[in-house]
């Protein structure tokens, strides 16, 4: 269900306004797409965080209203402070509900892989989402992959999950999605300095023996 976030329009432009702006906890941004013409918009900050608290997150499909207009949208595009990470412009795509998407979509590891954590190898995600292609309204919130049955050595491919009614992708069926790596043995310094100490003694009581042949 579309969660909805009220914009507002009529926002000056320029670094310093949108500083001001950034000050009294409201988001500058644009919303555009679908034929229409970019729109400048703010966002109260509280009210964006409240709209993407959902299982969908950034995902989630918006209801925006803007001076009395409403449109399907989807966040595009955040940027945020190089150092303190707060979100300082949003990038609205407006949507059309008949309409496929291609949007990236998160991949959870669902279960505990014991066979592999006993054999003291790890479970390595190759991927952190899955870029598909499906309407507005049928985003999934995640990509779940059960990992409980993996062994040491073990690759789920693309092939191998179903993906929910809908939902397509044009990624590679053979694209790794999860390994299971096996644990690896090292080889510890001493035994190669033991062995390393006994041909060294070897070859000293070879040069030892030959002086002794000579005198």
């Amino acid at each position: 269900m579309p969660t909805t976030l009220v914009a507002n329009t009529g926002r000056p432009t320029g670094s310093a306004a949108s500083r001001r702006l950034r000050h009294e906890d409201k988001i500058p941004g644009v919303i555009y797409g679908h034929g229409m013409t970019p729109l400048s918009v703010t966002v109260e900050r509280r009210e964006l965080r409240h709209a993407v608290s959902g299982g969908a997150g950034m995902n989630t499909l918006l209801t925006l209203q803007v001076d009395g207009t409403t449109y399907a949208a989807i966040i595009k595009e955040l940027q945020r402070h190089p150092v303190r990470r707060t979100v300082t412009h949003i990038d609205f795509l407006q949507v059309s509900l008949d309409e496929d998407i291609t949007i990236a979509v998160p991949i959870v590891l669902e279960g505990e892989a014991k066979a592999v954590l006993m054999d003291g190898g790890l479970v390595d995600p190759a991927m952190n989402d899955l870029e598909v292609t499906t309407k507005p309204n049928n985003i999934p919130d995640s990509i779940v992959i059960d990992i409980t049955e993996m062994q040491p050595g073990d690759v789920i491919r693309l092939s191998d999950i179903t993906l929910p009614a809908g939902i397509t992708t044009t990624i590679d069926p053979e694209t790794a999605l999860v390994t299971a790596l096996a644990a690896t043995v090292e080889v510890g310094d001493e035994t190669a300095e033991g062995e390393g100490g006994e041909a060294a003694a070897e070859g000293e009581g070879g040069e030892a023996a030959a002086s002794d042949a000579a005198e």
